[in-house]
């Protein structure tokens, strides 16, 4: 039995590796895409651009055979073709790497990559002419991983070239890679994206969805800006900027002025680094010299395996300054929050804020000593969907006045705050009474950021405020965060994204294996630097951590 399905392809180079012409997929009364055409050749990077809810999945999933469009065709290797499940473009040379792994973590790397098409020999796998030819593939493209290691045991990096090699396997001559940087180091994103392009070199077609402008001037040749399930722009990185690319996504032109770094001393460059970044002036006194609002010492909490998450960290926040963590997801930094924010409990250590010891303290009265809290997951912990943005709006607070007295709420007050909130946090919503289900996620995020800043508060935790929302909501989000801090709130941002770190903070604490490993100063530091942090390197491989 040969190694991996066959593919079916033309004898002859094919000019067009896959295209959709006129895709439309409709969703009920959603219209997901209208009348799209792409096209992929040989040996090229095709960029999807788009906002969230752009269209660029559905497009994609049309193109894997996840979804049957309602009008266009699909065409792979020059032909027309049907699709009725993804094992039909898999057949016909078209892979796919998940942003979501689809890999079975005790199992070894060579199982994970043959597992559904696995040579055999007298009935049985053969485990050998597997590692052969996995070893193959690794040598030919530069996807170096020890074939014998147990997924789980792999860092994300490494993980990700299993799932590029699972396609090649199957001798893929297409792959659509979906978020493929989302959870890797800048040295890792660099790699990734050199691989890309040696894969390229041998005549694979790369479908690349990202919302980092910075990747798409990088690494595309062709580049399809899709707004509202509609192509509005087609064009290649010599072409264009990101500010003309911001532009396309969101309809409206983007302030890319104003940036406290260089772009070329920070690598500042991402999606979220269209939005408006920090203003040139400096804090007026050090943070030394400013009241510390945040002070973690010795803090300690495990994960929801019982696991140490936050390992002995020792952390402070000083009033008017804005702390960014920056790690890999998974080091702690989900746990940290809970932590301060009492949604999660401390086995050690001590979290003070504003002089008053907030170990163990619950969510209220997290809330009620002067925190506010924008959640990482905005659907668990930031709204309750059936309530109204109104409701929504006084959350955190229902239970004080102005919005109750006598055990009872003043629907008037809690209406009238909300429609203040609605028109400063410029929250798109038919009226206060909508269900926040209704909103879209942009706007959700500001329903939140409005209702935190709405508040008296004195330390704002920020996690992940701009995950999954578009350039324009990153934008006014950012410039509210600058603003509370420019009042004089603390702030401790923790975000994924590497450039909103850098772009935001006035000091960046590196997290690795639950520890700081570092403080740097983000006028000075480079991605370079900072990712080698993320990866575990000691800071001596680094630039010198920054005081405080």
């Amino acid at each position: 039995m040969a190694a991996a399905a066959e593919t079916v392809v033309s004898q002859a180079e094919p000019e067009v590796l896959l295209a959709g012409h006129g895709i439309t997929k409709r969703f009920g009364s959603v219209v997901a895409n209208d009348d799209v055409s792409v096209e992929l050749r040989p040996g090229r990077i095709l960029a999807l651009l788009g906002e969230n809810g752009a269209g660029k999945s559905t497009l994609v999933n049309v193109l894997f055979g996840l979804h049957r469009p309602d009008a266009g065709q699909v065409v792979i290797a020059d032909e027309n073709v049907e699709l009725s499940s993804p094992h039909d473009a898999i057949a016909r040379g078209v892979g796919m790497v998940h942003q979501h792994f689809q890999l079975v973590p005790p199992m070894s790397v060579v199982r994970n990559i043959v597992l559904g098409a696995e040579p055999r020999k007298l009935g049985m796998i053969d485990v050998a002419q597997a590692r052969r030819r996995v070893m193959e593939l690794a040598d030919r493209f530069g996807l170096h991983v020890d074939p014998d290691a147990a997924v789980e045991d792999l860092p994300v990096g490494a993980q990700q070239r299993v799932e590029i090699l699972k396609a090649l396997y199957r001798d893929a001559r297409v792959l659509i890679a979906d978020e493929p940087t989302a959870v890797l180091t800048p040295q890792e994103t660099d790699h990734l994206l050199g691989v890309l392009r040696g894969l390229t070199d041998q005549g694979v077609g790369i479908v690349f969805i990202t919302h980092k402008l910075r990747e798409v001037m990088a690494a595309a040749d062709d580049i399809v800006v899709l707004r509202e399930g509609r192509v509005v722009g087609t064009t290649t990185p010599a072409q264009t900027s990101e500010a003309a690319l911001a532009e396309l996504m969101v309809g409206r032109a983007v302030d890319l002025h104003g940036d406290r770094f260089e772009s070329g001393a920070t690598g500042v460059g991402s999606a979220v680094s269209t939005a408006a970044a920090p203003s040139d002036e400096e804090p007026t006194a050090e943070a030394g010299e400013r009241p510390v609002v945040l002070d973690i010492a010795g803090l300690c909490t495990d994960d929801d395996r019982g696991q140490r998450a936050v390992d002995e960290l020792s952390l402070a926040v000083s009033a008017g300054e804005i702390v960014g963590v920056a790690g890999v997801e998974g080091n702690g930094q989900r746990e940290l929050v809970e932590a301060i924010t009492g949604l999660r409990h401390a086995t050690a250590g001590t979290v003070s804020i504003s002089d008053r010891d907030a170990s163990g303290a619950r969510p209220r009265q997290v809330t009620v000593i002067g925190v506010g809290h924008i959640p990482e997951d905005r659907a668990k912990h930031g709204l309750i969907g059936s309530y109204s943005v109104a409701d929504n709006s006084v959350l955190n607070r229902y239970f004080r006045r102005p919005f109750a007295a006598g055990g009872m709420l003043r629907r008037d007050r809690i209406d009238s705050h909300a429609r203040d909130v609605v028109a400063t946090f410029d929250v798109r919503t038919p009226d206060v009474d909508s269900p926040a289900d209704s909103l879209s996620g942009g706007n959700k995020q500001k329903l939140i950021v409005g209702r935190e800043f709405s508040d008296d508060i004195d330390l704002l935790i920020a996690a992940q405020p701009t995950r999954g929302i578009d350039i324009g909501a990153i934008e006014f989000i950012w410039r509210r965060i600058r603003e509370r801090r420019d009042e004089g709130t603390a702030v401790l941002l923790v975000s994924a994204e590497l450039d909103e770190v850098l772009a935001l903070s006035d000091r960046v604490a590196v997290m690795y294996e639950g520890r700081i490993v570092a403080t740097v100063d983000p006028r000075t530091a480079t991605r370079e630097e900072i990712g080698l942090l993320m990866a575990g390197a000691a800071p001596g491989a680094a630039s010198p951590a920054a005081d405080g």
